[in-house]
């Protein structure tokens, strides 16, 4: 299938035409299928004001054609959509702490989806997140969403607990949620998707500027050689 290829304010200019891409098929999904139109750009880009140098791209990478699924986590310290447009689903108070991120943006290609069934793109994207918090220290995430997510990520084991009432907003019915990021839900997400191994990529990749960029596990970067 494909790896996750983590991508940081560190590496971030070794994967430019992968983010370009990335940006392209969330305005596809997003406004083309979704019919979010307030996210549309006459570029065709889907980029708001939280893809910052502070965001963390999980980039599903297959070789030969590219950008294939995708997700965005954003350190909860910093501006991001709760905290700056959704305060309301949190009315005791946004989370925000330093092992806390918020998820966002999350996608996965048409050609691989799986309509009714569980769909192994969308389990890889799944188990790349709680890996990559896992190394990175991260506890917990917080999310606006749809409310049907609720059910689907207490099936994965992530334990979501809703931050407030939920709320109408065009047209649908969305809600903010906290996750645990846990070694159990790692477990319980890779045995529902058959996942038996690290998703994640450990490559050397070159930077723009000639610097070799080691992928590695930890989240690590080491420059030369």
């Amino acid at each position: 299938m494909f790896h996750i290829h983590i991508v940081d304010r560190p590496n971030r200019s070794a994967y430019r035409e992968e983010l370009e891409q990335h940006f392209r098929l969330r305005h596809e999904i997003y406004v083309g299928e979704r019919g979010w139109h307030d996210l549309a750009r006459p570029d065709g880009r889907e980029v708001d004001a939280f893809d910052t140098d502070d965001a963390v791209y999980l980039l599903g990478i297959l070789p030969g054609r590219g950008v294939v699924a995708g997700s965005r986590l954003i350190p909860s310290l910093k501006p991001h959509l709760m905290s700056d447009v959704f305060p309301r689903l949190a009315p005791a108070g946004v989370p925000r702490a330093g092992n806390i991120f918020e998820w966002t943006r999350i996608f996965v290609v048409p050609a691989l989806r799986k309509p009714g069934r569980p769909c192994l793109a969308a389990g890889i994207v799944y188990c790349g997140i709680i890996e990559f918090c896992l190394r990175r220290g991260v506890s917990r995430l917080s999310i606006v969403c749809e409310t049907y997510w609720h059910n689907r990520l207490a099936a994965l084991g992530w334990n979501p607990r809703p931050l407030g009432p939920h709320i109408e907003h065009h047209g649908e019915t969305i809600v903010g949620l906290l996750v645990d990021m846990t070694e159990a839900a790692l477990e319980t997400t890779r045995d529902i998707y058959g996942i038996d191994h690290s998703v994640l990529w450990a490559q050397r990749r070159q930077d723009t500027r000639g610097a070799d960029i080691l992928r590695c596990l930890t989240g690590t970067t080491t420059t030369g050689g």
